[in-house]
């Protein structure tokens, strides 16, 4: 069994018993966080672009932990240089680990490091379980794609509008995505992206035909195991 540990904003960690798997660690001036980098225990770090609220808290941890940083090229030379245990990757790519298969994909959003590109991630877990976190993006027609190349049983995706997709487009999203479960985060933090996620819940539902299971920031989800 897979759960989602929900941090607030867009940090949670998918832990599958074995392995804690942590993405876009921004928990330190994250206003709806319950925990602190301090209490973070993780195997792997996941970062979908360099934004402060993405990545502040991720040197902080990694020094802690030493987990492994999943990440482009670019964000993974943010690290010290003796910092040795890293996976990078870029858009399209595909990679096995001790969890399943991470595929990186795109989304439309800005990196926050020079020269970098903003992903997203599909995971493949050994269990059979597909999640495809988007990060922060707009919406995009290749998500249709990125839907027919497997069936994905979850997708965490924003809905908080002003720097990424809005509550029409998340729904949207997940229509072309034809995911069976989306779990909506990046909203809240800030008045700017307020929003409430019920009204989202009721119109995906309406043309997605998926279900949307909102988690508030402190909160877990144990995720069903789903055959393909």
């Amino acid at each position: 069994m897979i759960t989602f540990n929900y941090y607030g904003h867009a940090c949670f960690m998918l832990d599958t018993g074995h392995e804690k798997l942590l993405f876009d660690p921004f928990l330190t001036f994250n206003t709806q966080a319950t925990v602190k980098p301090k209490d973070i225990e993780c195997d792997y770090i996941l970062v979908s672009h360099a934004h402060e609220d993405h990545f502040s808290d991720a040197l902080k941890i990694a020094e802690k932990n030493h987990p492994m940083i999943i990440a482009i090229p670019e964000i993974i030379n943010l690290f010290p240089n003796g910092y040795d245990n890293v996976h990078g990757m870029n858009l399209g790519g595909s990679a096995q680990f001790s969890f399943g298969t991470v595929t990186m994909v795109p989304a439309l959003h800005s990196s926050g490091v020079p020269g970098g590109v903003a992903c997203g991630f599909v995971i493949h877990f050994n269990d059979d379980t597909v999640v495809y976190y988007s990060g922060d993006t707009a919406l995009f027609s290749d998500m249709k794609l990125i839907g027919e190349k497997q069936k994905i049983h979850y997708s965490i995706l924003p809905i908080g509008d002003n720097f990424t997709m809005g509550i029409e487009d998340a729904a949207k999203a997940a229509q072309l995505l034809k995911t069976s479960y989306v779990i909506p985060i990046h909203y809240n933090t800030w008045p700017i992206i307020e929003q409430e996620p019920k009204i989202f819940k009721s119109y995906a539902e309406s043309i997605a035909h998926c279900f949307v299971k909102i988690v508030k920031p402190g909160q877990s989800l144990d995720l069903e195991y789903m055959h393909k």
